[in-house]
């Protein structure tokens, strides 16, 4: 599939800045996209078995960039949607939650937005962060752009305290409690959210403390969680990326080729007035998924493949085929036993079974160390967008709250639910449809 997609959608753009890399990257065209497909998911709602473009993978047809080129790769900020969306999967990622400081309104939103922008233009272009707080901190000195991508979005609570309630669209009412929730209300929601990736940690810590200086006396770090991704050129071919359960993490994520990818994903122009602002946008459900290791580990792999229903070895499901054979729900084995158990993760959150509910995962993985107990803080930075929650995430997570066979090895820590609104024209701020209503 071809990588090229027009720049002016704004989808996550790619380009070898010139000169740099390796013999012949110079030539590149400076609009080429890091691939416009989807963003990679775990397979399935949570983890992405049973779907979720292993971005990196599944959407590349051509070899992968050599390590001494990744630098190189730029992605746009201005566009119709922010990236971060559609861009494929960094080798790291920060998600971090702001609250408006105390007295913060509207003005101070507004000249936060309007600050955060520019940071997040220069450095996406591999310039200087040039911030007002002070001097560039010199942590990504010599590296390129890498690939950066920083979005940003709004909570609930940003309407109530800019006095913009009027302006909060329904999908951004609060996500139903799922009886397997355990959510520690310190690390979920926040009035503004910031997605960063990159390819280089560095690049990405650079953006992080950039955009931490610049929010000021206007707002206070809620929380934040770092994640990462294999890096690109890790394999000796394009493939799909694994997350912490060894599972090839995604297969079968909606594609910008699908004709209804964009009515799916992003909010469609034409909406109430009140609500216009979103037009481009999408919504991020954002969920912190702790993975039980220990007991995962203790499966034989033929007992993991039959909770998700898909093969360890290279993501196929159950029922045959490669990665990329779509699941027969209905194929049984000689016993007579369907090959996809009725209660593995992939069947349950397929579209199939949830009348064609969609959304684009694309999730970072993620390792705080080792618990009191003795067990790994591991797991997914699960990361889904859609044009409505209640159409994509909520039924989806809803049926897998009733019976999948993959509850007992994970736990939800952290949710948020963010409306990112679409991109910013040359000129403007992200969010300035909203804020200067």
């Amino acid at each position: 599939m071809s990588t090229k997609k027009d720049d002016s959608k704004g989808n996550g753009a790619a380009a070898h800045r010139d000169g740099s890399g390796p013999a012949g990257v110079g030539d590149v065209s400076r609009r080429r996209l890091l691939g416009s497909a989807g963003a990679a998911g775990a397979a399935g709602l949570v983890l992405g078995a049973a779907g979720g473009a292993g971005v990196y993978a599944a959407t590349r047809s051509e070899a992968p960039t050599p390590l001494t080129a990744v630098g190189s790769t730029e992605a746009m900020f201005h566009g119709k949607h922010q990236a971060g969306i559609t861009t494929p999967l960094q080798a790291r990622g920060h998600l971090i939650a702001f609250d408006l400081a105390p007295g913060a309104g509207r003005k101070e939103a507004a000249a936060l937005m309007r600050r955060w922008s520019g940071v997040a233009g220069r450095l996406m272009a591999g310039e200087p962060a040039d911030t007002g707080q002070g001097h560039d901190t010199g942590v990504a000195l010599d590296a390129g752009p890498s690939s950066l991508t920083v979005t940003f979005g709004f909570g609930r609570t940003f309407f109530t305290r800019t006095g913009l309630t009027g302006h909060r669209p329904p999908a951004l009412d609060p996500l139903p409690v799922f009886s397997s929730d355990h959510l520690d209300a310190r690390r979920s929601d926040g009035d503004l959210w910031v997605q960063i990736g990159a390819d280089d940690a560095l690049v990405a810590f650079h953006a992080l403390r950039a955009l931490q200086k610049e929010a000021g006396s206007a707002a206070r770090v809620r929380w934040q969680m770092n994640g990462f991704n294999r890096a690109p050129g890790a394999t000796g071919r394009p493939m799909t990326t694994r997350n912490l359960m060894g599972q090839v993490d995604g297969t079968n994520n909606p594609k910008p080729a699908e004709s209804d990818f964009e009515e799916r994903i992003f909010v469609p122009a034409g909406g109430s007035s009140a609500h216009a602002w979103m037009a481009g946008g999408s919504y991020a459900v954002v969920r912190r998924i702790r993975m039980l290791l220990d007991d995962w580990e203790e499966l034989t792999v033929k007992r993991q493949e039959q909770v998700i229903g898909r093969r360890k070895a290279d993501g196929a499901p159950l029922s045959g085929g490669s990665e990329d054979t779509s699941m027969d729900l209905d194929k049984a084995g000689p016993d007579g036993k369907l090959l996809i158990p009725g209660n593995a993760h992939a069947r349950i959150s397929s579209p199939e079974e949830n009348g064609g509910a969609a959304m684009l995962r694309r999730p970072f993985s993620y390792h705080d160390g080792i618990s009191e107990d003795g067990t790994p803080d591991a797991g997914l930075l699960f990361i889904c967008w859609q044009a409505d929650p209640f159409k994509g995430f909520i039924p989806v997570q809803r049926k897998l709250d009733r019976g999948d066979a993959l509850s007992p090895f994970i736990r939800h820590e952290a949710s948020g639910l963010f409306a990112v609104p679409g991109g910013a024209a040359s000129g403007e701020y992200i969010g300035q449809r909203l804020l200067e209503a």
